[in-house]
């Protein structure tokens, strides 16, 4: 069954959605079955993955609102090689639409389950802050895999993004956890990214992956073409990271199931 993993940090600006595009793209150069969900009515993955939000005849929104089913709305990325619900401004009024509905805090993990078995890895993009869908994503998913930049303002907004989580696993899904910290935009020569960075290690430990995303021209260039790092240069910087990235991803998995009980 699908490890579902929300992309999340309620400050903007930090490579969610680049994390989000090029961790799908590498996972699937690994052999790996998945599915990346769009989540942010901004719909920046939906063109990173070199799909027209514009041209949508379903979405996640008709997804959440049950005017159709998640197998209906998705779409592939053909440099991507992994499945696609797309977004649209129409998901900003998911926001209101979701009041009136039961159960509204589970729409995406319900749509999820008839499907989590063709897939190795669920990944939801979210938008930057704490809003019903980004509760949706969280609802829906086994562990979070925080993005972020090694500044101080970051830092700030760690602590209530972690406070968020776990009123989350508490009241709404038990079984939600920190997966890992990213370290995004990675420039090593500059004291404060070093110092940020000490300061994430000691307070989070191993969840802190080793791999870092860093600055990379490439990187930054490759949505434009609505494309993952990886098809539009491989050899680049960034490519290589988030291929570590998801070696390092799929090792902590195969390590996790090794310590997990048997039944």
């Amino acid at each position: 069954m699908a490890k579902v993993f929300a992309i999340a940090n309620q400050k903007g600006g930090v490579g969610k959605t680049t994390t989000c595009v090029n961790l799908a793209a590498s996972l699937v150069a690994t052999k790996r079955r998945v599915l990346l969900i769009d989540l942010d009515p901004q719909g920046n993955a939906t063109m990173g993955s070199g799909v027209d939000k514009h041209a949508l005849e379903n979405s996640i929104y008709d997804v959440l609102t049950g005017e159709c089913n998640l197998v209906e709305a998705m779409q592939f990325s053909e440099h991507g090689g992994y499945q696609l619900l797309p977004a649209n401004r129409d998901l900003t009024a998911a926001e209101v639409d979701l009041l009136e509905v039961k159960m509204k805090e589970s729409r995406l993990r319900n749509a999820l389950a008839p499907i989590r078995e063709n897939y190795d890895y669920i990944l939801i993009d979210c938008p930057p802050a704490l809003s019903m869908l980004t509760v949706n994503a969280l609802v829906a998913s086994d562990g979070v895999i925080i993005p972020m930049q090694c500044e101080y303002y970051a830092l700030e907004g760690l602590s209530d993004l972690v406070n968020s989580i776990q009123r989350i696993a508490k009241l709404l899904n038990p079984e939600l956890r920190i997966e890992g910290l990213l370290r995004t935009m990675y420039d090593p020569r500059m004291s404060l990214t070093n110092d940020v960075s000490a300061q994430l290690k000691e307070h989070f430990g191993d969840k802190l992956y080793q791999t870092v995303i860093p600055r990379n021209v490439r990187l930054a260039e490759a949505p434009s073409f609505g494309m993952p790092a990886l098809s539009y240069d491989k050899q680049s910087r960034g490519a290589i990271a988030y291929l570590a990235l998801a070696g390092e991803l799929v090792r902590r998995q195969r390590a996790n199931a090794r310590k997990a009980p048997a039944l």
